[in-house]
């Protein structure tokens, strides 16, 4: 990505460069706005499918399955493949955008989980921080987590820690 420019992405989309000006200063910007969509409707996609039980395990269950899916889509497996220093501004210096829409969304599940009793009482906040830092790391350092082991071995422990730590 690095070699890629607006232009060249212009000519390949059949825009007009300053259509793409207009909107991404550079490569960068519109990667990144491509992630950060692509994500954000993966994950409403595993937000749908797994609804049973009550705020805890729906939470842990969509965690797994975002990981799942994410592991799996092509535009993050090429980015980690290909522009891996991308990802390294969203892992020691700031959230993104995806970021923080997970974390709006794992809020709003930790706060059900209080209510329903599901999940033991604390800052909703801090305890969705901790689960997406502990969660993106498994998506992000898939190729080193799974030598050798098994990807879906490490998912399943992962599930029982997640739903170890928040249960009351």
């Amino acid at each position: 990505m690095r070699r890629t420019t607006l232009t060249d992405v212009a000519k390949r989309a059949g825009v007009s460069r300053m259509t793409l000006y207009r909107r991404y200063p550079d490569v960068d910007h519109l990667v990144r706005a491509l992630m950060t969509r692509e994500f954000a409707a993966l994950l409403a996609e595993v937000e749908e499918r797994s609804s049973r039980g009550n705020a805890r395990q729906q939470l842990v269950s969509r965690a797994v399955d975002a990981i799942r899916a994410l592991s799996a889509n092509p535009l993050m497996q090429r980015v980690l493949q290909l522009d891996s220093e991308l990802m390294l501004p969203y892992l020691t210096d700031r959230l993104g955008s995806t970021q923080r829409l997970v974390e709006q969304f794992l809020v709003g599940q930790i706060e059900a989980g209080h209510l329903d009793g599901s999940i033991r009482f604390g800052d909703a906040k801090t305890q969705a921080r901790v689960v997406l830092l502990t969660t993106q790391s498994m998506v992000l350092s898939r190729k080193p987590a799974t030598s050798g082991l098994d990807f879906t071995s490490l998912l399943d422990e992962l599930a029982k820690q997640l739903d170890g730590a928040l249960r009351p």
